[in-house]
């Protein structure tokens, strides 16, 4: 007898299915950093708002759409999702101003002038702020608050602001030579809280001026910057009598 078996016919093998086009599938490690960003972009919304204090954990974690375990996973303590928020785009603006301003004094040479100077430090930071999305708004709004917070602030500018300082302040004294270091110390003190203030788009001057002008004009807000800063460092070291 011939079984059923014996009857059935011979099939070719399967061939082997043909790639899949388009994008990859993720990785995980795609994954995390996709997950990372989420709470740091909800993490640096919420600090912008509502400050260091003001916010907590669970908040992040239910911003972001996640777990409080991942956010405890991914940055530990509050304290340290904050700082991790704060260092993200500092290494931006920092990196982009050092950049701008060693340009500018190499191609200015004998030619540099306070006000080209300041343009080439100050406009990063506007621009990111103009047009590089609601993440540097609330980045922008968040430096403003640290840098008035008497807890931490200090030291968190210091930290992850003052090299840049540093190396706009060597090319300022090539420009005014009889400077003395203090002078040129509270001058950045100042222009260092107007800068801040002005980025943190408060709305203040907009009331103040009657709606003549718009602190979102942040284009002419960084011209006018750049002119007071100059005028301010040259009237704040110039030698005066009885010193």
């Amino acid at each position: 007898m011939t079984r059923d078996d014996d009857l059935a016919p011979t099939l070719p093998p399967v061939a082997p299915a043909p790639a899949r086009r388009g994008r990859p599938k993720k990785t995980k490690a795609a994954g995390a950093g996709e997950t990372r960003d989420a709470i740091l972009n909800a993490a640096e919304d919420l600090f912008s708002k509502h400050g260091f204090y003001g916010v907590t954990i669970r908040e992040v974690a239910r911003e972001a759409g996640v777990d409080t375990a991942l956010v405890h996973y991914y940055f530990g303590a509050k304290k340290a999702l904050f700082d991790a928020v704060f260092i993200r785009r500092a290494e931006v603006w920092n990196s982009e101003r050092v950049a701008a301003v060693d340009r500018y004094a190499e191609a200015a040479g004998e030619a540099m002038t306070l006000e080209g100077l300041f343009e080439a430090f100050l406009r990063p930071p506007f621009q990111w702020s103009l047009k590089g999305g609601p993440g540097w708004k609330h980045y922008a709004a968040l430096v403003a608050q640290t840098n008035a917070n008497p807890a931490f602030g200090g030291e968190t500018m210091a930290r992850y602001f003052d090299p840049a300082i540093i190396r706009l302040l060597e090319l300022v004294r090539r420009l005014l030579p009889q400077a003395r270091d203090e002078d040129l110390y509270w001058a950045w003190h100042n222009l260092s809280g107007a800068l801040t203030l002005t980025l943190g788009e408060t709305g203040r001057l907009d009331r103040l001026s009657g709606g003549l002008c718009k602190s979102g004009d942040l284009d002419s807000a960084c011209d006018y910057m750049v002119r007071f800063a100059a005028a301010g460092f040259r009237a704040v070291c110039a030698p005066q009598q009885g010193r």
